[in-house]
C-alpha cells in the first residue's frame, strides 16, 4: 500500500494515503448528516490513517486513530438507529472542556518532543482537540462541530507545513464540512 498512486503538487500520494483520505472524507460527510453509518467508515479510515501517520512519524496522530476506532464502536453502539439527536453543552461544561483541552495539550507537548515526533504543539493539539471533538460527537453535542472546525484548520496548516499536501487538502475540505456539520446539527437542535 506504500506504492505511489499519483503525484500531486510534487508530492507522491501513496495508495494508503489515497484510500485513507477517501474513506475518511466519506465518514466525515456522513457525520454531518447525523447518520449512524458514519461510524464504520470512521473506524476504517482511522485504521488506515493510523498506519500512514506512524509511517511518517506523526505519533500523536497515529495514536489518535486508536481513539477514533474505539469512539466509532462507542458511537455505533450509542447512537440510535435513526441517527444523532443533537444537543448542546451548558456554558459551564463548555469552559471545563476548553480548560481540560488546553491543559492536556500543554502536558502532552513535551512528551512528543522527547520521543522525536515530527511536530509537537500542533500534533498535541490535533490529538487532544480531536479526542474532545470525537467524545462530544459521540454524545451528539453541537459543539463537536465547532471544535472540529478549529482542529481541521490546524491540521490543514500542520500537514501543509510538513509537505503532506494531499492530506492538507483533505483537512481543508474537513474544515468546510465542519461548518456544514455545525449548521445542520445546530438547525436540528434549534427545532
Amino acid at each position: 500500500m506504500s506504492s505511489i498512486a499519483f503525484t500531486a503538487w510534487g508530492y507522491e500520494v501513496s495508495y494508503l494515503e489515497l484510500i485513507s483520505a477517501i474513506t475518511s472524507f466519506t465518514g466525515v460527510w456522513l457525520g454531518t448528516t447525523g447518520k449512524r453509518i458514519t461510524w464504520p467508515w470512521w473506524a476504517l479510515s482511522s485504521a488506515l490513517y493510523m498506519v500512514f501517520f506512524y509511517q511518517v512519524e506523526l505519533f500523536a496522530s497515529a495514536a489518535l486513530q486508536i481513539v477514533f476506532i474505539l469512539a466509532a464502536v462507542w458511537g455505533w453502539r450509542d447512537w440510535a438507529p435513526t441517527g444523532a439527536v443533537p444537543g448542546a453543552l451548558s456554558q459551564r461544561i463548555r469552559i471545563y472542556w476548553a480548560l481540560g483541552t488546553i491543559v492536556s495539550v500543554i502536558a502532552l507537548t513535551p512528551l512528543l518532543s522527547h520521543i522525536g515526533a515530527a511536530a509537537t504543539w500542533s500534533d498535541a493539539f490535533l490529538l487532544i482537540g480531536s479526542l474532545v471533538a470525537q467524545i462530544l460527537m459521540v454524545y451528539e453535542k453541537v459543539e463537536s462541530w465547532i471544535l472540529w472546525l478549529i482542529v481541521d484548520a490546524a491540521g490543514t496548516v500542520q500537514y501543509a507545513l510538513l509537505g503532506y499536501w494531499f492530506t492538507a487538502v483533505l483537512y481543508a475540505a474537513f474544515t468546510a464540512i465542519a461548518v456544514l456539520g455545525w449548521k445542520r446539527w445546530h438547525d436540528t437542535y434549534s427545532h
